[in-house]
């Protein structure tokens, strides 16, 4: 039991530094917040794989860490839409995409036929990073340096913004 209590302790004496390492990640208070108490619930639950005497700081700042790189992965899973039309031009929704009316689904109708408008040089590797591939694996498919590809994903998402800036 006092093991417990000097855990529980420790926790509790760590949340001001907890906050400010998950605001830094999140860079949102609310956010910051909820990943502070869904870490300090993780710790808790998981006490007994701690090992007296290892650096106690970074094994609870390693659960948010962690903590929070599943919750973008996560994010960022349920926010891709993966086209696997020939031609790019249809962008499959999922069902819980967001999207609820007709004029919703034009948007990204048209969003798929601006993305076809780019020349093949800023198409192919944008729709390949927005269907999930890496960086890297882009670059090793199209043969090109990893910059170039970087350059060109950053480029097309640039001109989409700029395409779109006023749509609401």
């Amino acid at each position: 039991m006092a093991a417990t209590t000097t855990f529980q302790t420790n926790l509790m004496k760590l949340q001001a530094n907890m906050l400010n390492f998950a605001y830094m990640l999140t860079n949102n208070r609310d956010d910051a917040y909820d990943l502070l108490q869904d870490t300090t619930l993780k710790a808790l639950d998981n006490h007994e794989k701690y090992a007296e005497g290892t650096n106690f700081k970074g094994w609870v700042f390693t659960i948010m860490r962690n903590l929070f790189i599943n919750s973008y992965r996560k994010g960022v899973r349920e926010a891709t839409v993966v086209d696997t039309t020939d031609n790019l031009y249809h962008l499959n929704l999922s069902q819980d995409s967001g999207y609820e009316s007709p004029e919703d689904s034009y948007g990204a109708s048209e969003i798929g036929q601006a993305i076809n408008e780019f020349a093949d040089e800023y198409r192919i590797p944008f729709s390949m990073h927005v269907a999930g591939y890496k960086y890297e694996e882009i670059a090793e498919k199209m043969n090109l340096p990893l910059g170039t590809i970087k350059s060109r994903i950053f480029t097309a998402r640039k001109k989409l913004q700029q395409r779109f800036a006023d749509y609401r």
